[in-house]
């Protein structure tokens, strides 16, 4: 009897590519260990800088984890995982992302070594789950704690996190700016959003010119040549109404037949313009920032009158002003009042650069503040600028939880130790993942040796011997002068959340892909019809 042959049974588009099991799995923890060694050389205080090249000629010089996953438009999706998690550090911390993903790297790294020893994916990605929750009570007792009256660790955190990026020249001032303005907003009841710190950067002078104002900087000029240049003791209108005729909001014709009727017209309006200036006059406001527009009358009789004012500011900068000068954001003109006003110490107009700006500064206790950050050139300004913002995360993290802990390895490496003991207590196969675990962290010391160019395996195993013999939780590796010290002490400090985070994310992307056995891609072309089989069942395979 003759076997008939099987006709084979499509069920994906043609040019489908597919990959499964162990060849799934390799692909994915390639892919994720590629992105981690491309920013791993990037850590630290010794890590060296990236630049990228856009298609259009644009250039980023950083050493900024999260910036360089941006800007290298990363198409492999498992690889997009750790992209996401440099993503989620920037956005709960501001800092640590560089960490999160080399760490994240590791993990899959030896996860691979476990899956070749026949291990199960499943089993790993639960030790993970294991290790990663123990050590974030490991860590929360391990933490020092921290308010805002520890001026002095408050700025070592941000010495810290400033440490290896542009800013180190002058670390020590936008150390305590970082410090003074997160203080300034900070909320009576304890909340602290960084929107209220305002970063203008402006190209001339060097970073030692930068400057904390007490109050707003606005890109806006006076709007009118014949206003005041400074006024003092300002009382501030901040309005969301226009200072100009409104047009109407459907077709309209006006016939005017004579001469006496057009100046009857135009009088009618200078007289609508005339009673709005006369209403904020009234109102004993000498500053006016108005979100929409001024009339170029309206801006005559106000310069008469020696108002300042600046038109079509942004809704952003309006609410920051509010916080500043404690002013009210009016609507109607009808209602404008004493009340309503703000108050700064100064308001002027001063070219910065090449451009003119408005400062409202020496504002009473104000609730939004702006760094100005100067640079000598763009790329310089720009690398400040995201130090400064990782200054302000981890110092605003640190207020936030009011727990630190030390860097320079030394915590890693002291996690990675309890974490083996308490592996030793496990039974089943998750011991073997829970160790993978602790071991993973060791690449975080390991890292900023190399990155020194120091020998890793002297001072890791020095660093070991060291915390293995209970000398110091705090030991760390001191990558300026190659040897370990007490970093606590160095006032190496970094915020909990960095590490708690960072573990938190890093494992449960290790665990995501790790659970991966089968990855189906589409060709990608809507145009491919899949081929009719013969025998005529048509579809997928």
């Amino acid at each position: 009897m003759v076997q008939q042959p099987v006709q084979p049974i499509f069920i994906l588009q043609e040019g489908t590519q597919r990959s499964t099991g162990r060849d799934a799995q390799r692909n994915n923890i390639m892919a994720a260990k590629a992105v981690a060694e491309t920013v791993r050389t990037t850590l630290g205080p010794k890590g060296m800088d990236k630049m990228l090249v856009s298609s259009l000629g644009d250039v980023v010089i950083t050493n900024d984890g999260v910036t360089i996953l941006e800007e290298m438009q990363i198409e492999h999706p498992a690889a997009k995982m750790l992209v996401e998690v440099a993503k989620t550090q920037e956005n709960e911390v501001g800092d640590g992302t560089t960490t999160a993903v080399v760490l994240a790297g590791e993990l899959l790294k030896n996860a691979e070594k476990l899956i070749d020893d026949n291990v199960h994916p499943t089993v790993i990605a639960r030790g993970y789950r294991i290790a990663a929750e123990k050590a974030r009570d490991l860590l929360e007792n391990m933490a020092e704690q921290i308010t805002e009256k520890d001026e002095a660790l408050l700025k070592n955190i941000a010495i810290t996190a400033m440490t290896g990026k542009g800013a180190e020249g002058s670390k020590e001032l936008l150390a305590e700016l970082c410090v003074k303005s997160v203080k300034q907003i900070r909320d009576n009841d304890g909340t602290i959003d960084l929107e209220n710190i305002k970063i203008e950067k402006k190209i001339g002078g060097g970073a030692e010119n930068s400057e904390l104002v007490q109050g707003i900087l606005i890109d806006k000029e006076k709007v009118h040549s014949a206003m005041p240049r400074m006024i003092k003791n300002a009382k501030i209108a901040l309005l969301d109404a226009a200072l100009e005729i409104k047009s109407p909001e459907t077709d309209t014709k006006i016939q005017i037949s004579t001469p006496d009727q057009l100046q009857a017209f135009l009088d009618q309006e200078e007289k609508i313009l005339r009673n709005m200036v006369d209403k904020v006059i009234k109102s004993k406001a000498n500053v006016i920032i108005c979100q929409k527009g001024i009339d170029d009358i309206a801006q005559h009789y106000l310069a008469k009158a020696g108002v300042y004012a600046v038109r079509r500011v942004k809704k952003s900068d309006m609410d920051k002003l509010a916080r500043a000068t404690n002013a009210k954001i009016v609507s109607n003109l009808n209602d404008l009042n004493e009340q309503d006003l703000g108050y700064s110490g100064i308001v002027e107009e001063q070219k910065i650069g090449d451009e003119m700006m408005t400062f409202v500064k020496e504002c009473k206790n104000p609730k939004a503040v702006t760094l100005l950050i100067r640079g000598g050139t763009e790329h310089v300004i720009a690398e400040l600028e995201r130090a400064v913002k990782d200054s302000l995360g981890d110092i605003s993290a640190s207020l936030k939880n009011k727990k630190v802990v030390a860097g320079a390895g030394a915590v890693e490496m002291e996690l990675a130790k309890e974490l083996r003991n308490y592996a030793n207590k496990l039974s089943g196969k998750e011991q073997l993942a829970v160790l993978a675990f602790a071991n993973s962290l060791e690449i975080i010391p390991r890292t900023l040796a190399e990155n020194a160019g120091l020998d890793p395996v002297d001072m890791l195993t020095d660093l070991k011997s060291k915390h293995d013999a209970n000398e110091g939780k705090w030991f760390g590796i001191d990558v300026m002068k190659g040897k370990l010290f007490d970093a606590w002490k160095a006032g190496v400090i970094e915020p909990l959340k960095i590490k708690t985070q960072a573990i938190q994310s890093a494992s449960e992307v290790s665990e995501l892909i790790l659970r991966i056995d089968d990855v189906i891609a589409a060709s990608g072309s809507k145009d491919n019809v899949p081929q009719m089989p013969p025998g005529g069942y048509g579809g997928m395979e």
